[in-house]
């Protein structure tokens, strides 16, 4: 079988010299059925390497239930890789980063604050253990060795940045050899000498992460390695969006300047991301690097191929740099024709509170919402008031929808220190919470959500509360307005926070772009499938529709508006809006 193994200053493939030229290409950021083009359209830009990362909480939601099938079918998408002709780089963290929520890390895991995460904490091995035990069962059979496209394993993610502890990572890599891992194993850290030495072992390949400056990067690594293939097994080519920042784009040119520099140095490198894709449903993550701000919808990251599949001047760009490096395919992606424009009435509406999907608990103070039900989606809260006053909060995680009697009073917003509301008299209070996205970065991973802390009026605590989760399904939503939606006027604004309903016909052969302008912020599912997060604080203005989730026989379109929109009318644009021209 082949071998690939790590020489004096080059990977070898079978003891020759062999530069990997890859892209990161997340499959769970890409519907299953869309994979294959999206590899062949990588493969044709001329990389011989496909990276992903496994996220644990997607493939383990529920403790000890490990789930690889449909979107999560790693062995497939890994299979599709060698079909493709490329190897394999895979990142299984446990915690990857990625502005995924939480870093990847399960809810379970961390939902009590006990387990002392990335560290040696015996009760966090033990569940790493049997994740990486699963993980491996897939990756184990498809490595080289084996007649695979895995050539290399990554341990845990950019570690240096968080850890130092040794004993940890070792942990870690022997728990991946005793699985059955064979390749070479890697760490990746940003290139300085504090993060290379912390994050990083003797016994692991050292690579690094960074955008540009890739001489004097690839310099510090080689300081920090003497010997064996330098490697950014991060090449940051754009950026991700956060909700309220402007859409982050990179010149071609520069881009392709620096990636020339990587190659010509006879680095090997990993483009992050060749294909970014779409943080799905409740998916996307956040960071909080002294102000939280939470990830957008899109993961399009300005990458070669855009979030539709779309090759783009980077992607040509890339190509004739590395078509001067190596084999390039002589064929090219075809050309793709514009979304298909299209308008569709909503035709069904009842308010959010008028649902009755909510499952209450009691509890004599404001519960944070892991007491009572997942922390993704939505949290809703109820208590009595006795009278009108100032509503204080601790805090806000992350951002609550406030309403007495049923009628709106105001709005607390993490981001904006919200944490005072006047109450105009007594009555019930309600108080609807978004979560937002978990802490993907740092120290806060794994931080409670929806209310912190005391809520009190005029300084008293209140008392007597109802909590209920609220991550909300397609089919209960459905069940609600099929149950208790009435009729919605034509053309007339709704208020929220409310669910809507309606159909549309389209050609089940091609992508839509779903245009949000005109609504204020909530989530959108068709034919079941979430899309995710829209939010009118921008900057991305349209959801993308993959084509796969789309029906010949008409199309259900569920929305879940919670702050109200001038038109309900689903809109569908030729072309995706990932930013206004000006922020």
């Amino acid at each position: 079988m082949p071998a690939f193994t790590i020489g004096e200053t080059d990977f070898l493939l079978d003891g020759a010299p062999f530069q990997v030229i890859s892209g990161a290409m997340h499959y769970f950021r890409i519907h299953p059925d869309q994979w294959e083009d999206r590899l062949r359209t990588a493969r044709q830009m001329g990389l011989n390497t496909i990276e992903t990362y496994v996220p644990w909480n997607s493939h383990e939601q529920r403790r000890g239930e490990f789930t690889a099938t449909g979107g999560l079918d790693l062995g497939r998408f890994l299979d599709l890789v060698q079909a493709h002709g490329m190897f394999a780089i895979v990142r299984p963290g446990p915690y990857i980063c990625a502005e995924w929520h939480n870093g990847g890390l399960p809810e379970w895991l961390i939902e009590d604050g006990t387990i002392a995460v990335r560290s040696r904490d015996p009760r966090y091995l033990a569940e790493v253990e049997r994740y990486l035990q699963a993980v491996y069962e897939i990756v184990r059979p498809r490595q080289i060795v084996h007649g695979g496209g895995v050539i290399l394993v990554q341990i845990e993610n950019e570690y240096g940045a968080y850890g130092s502890d040794k004993t940890y990572l070792r942990a870690l890599m022997d728990l991946t050899r005793a699985a059955g891992v064979e390749v070479p194993l890697t760490t990746v850290d940003q290139p300085t000498d504090a993060m290379l030495e912390d994050g990083t072992l003797p016994e692991l390949h050292s690579t690094a992460s960074f955008g540009s400056r890739a001489p004097e990067r690839l310099a510090a690594l080689r300081r920090h390695q003497p010997r064996g293939p330098l490697m950014c097994a991060e090449f940051w080519c754009g950026w991700f969006d956060s909700w309220g920042e402007p859409h982050h784009t990179t010149s071609a040119a520069d881009s392709a300047a620096e990636l020339e520099a990587i190659l010509a140095a006879g680095a090997s490198v990993n483009i992050y991301m060749v294909h970014g894709g779409t943080n799905f449903g409740y998916s996307a993550g956040a960071n909080d690097k002294g102000f939280y701000r939470p990830i957008a919808t899109s993961y399009d990251y300005d990458a070669p191929i855009a979030e539709d599949g779309t090759p783009t001047e980077k992607y040509w760009a890339f190509r004739e740099v590395i078509a001067a490096h190596a084999p390039v395919p002589d064929d090219r992606p075809a050309p793709r024709a514009p979304a298909r424009v299209l308008e569709a009435p909503l035709l069904r509406v009842v308010a959010l509170a008028d649902a009755e999907l909510e499952r209450w608990s009691e509890h004599d103070t404001a519960p944070v919402a892991t007491a009572f039900g997942s922390p993704r989606g939505y949290s809703r809260y109820a208590v009595h008031v006795p009278h009108g006053g100032v509503l204080t909060v601790g805090e806000v995680r992350d951002r609550a929808h406030v309403t007495l009697d049923g009628l709106p009073v105001g709005i607390l917003d993490r981001e904006a220190h919200d944490r005072v509301l006047a109450l105009p008299s007594g009555g019930e209070l309600s108080i609807l919470v978004e979560h937002l996205g978990g802490v993907n970065y740092g120290s806060r991973i794994g931080e409670a959500k929806g209310l912190i802390g005391p809520v009190r009026l005029d300084g008293e605590e209140l008392r007597g509360w109802r909590a209920a989760p609220l991550e909300l399904t397609a089919d209960e939503i459905r069940d609600a307005l099929d149950t208790r939606g009435i009729a919605l006027s034509a053309g007339a604004p709704v208020g929220g926070p409310v669910l809507l309903g309606g159909r549309f016909e389209a050609d089940p052969t091609g992508d839509l772009h779903l245009d949000v302008r005109g609504w204020g912020a909530g989530a959108v599912w068709i034919n079941g499938f979430a899309l995710g997060r829209y939010w009118a604080r921008g900057p991305q203005e349209t959801l993308y529709v993959p084509a796969p989730v789309l029906r010949d026989d008409g199309n259900e379109l569920l929305v879940l508006e919670l702050r109200g929109a001038e038109r309900p009318t689903a809109r569908f644009v030729a072309e995706p809006r990932l930013g206004p021209t000006e922020f």
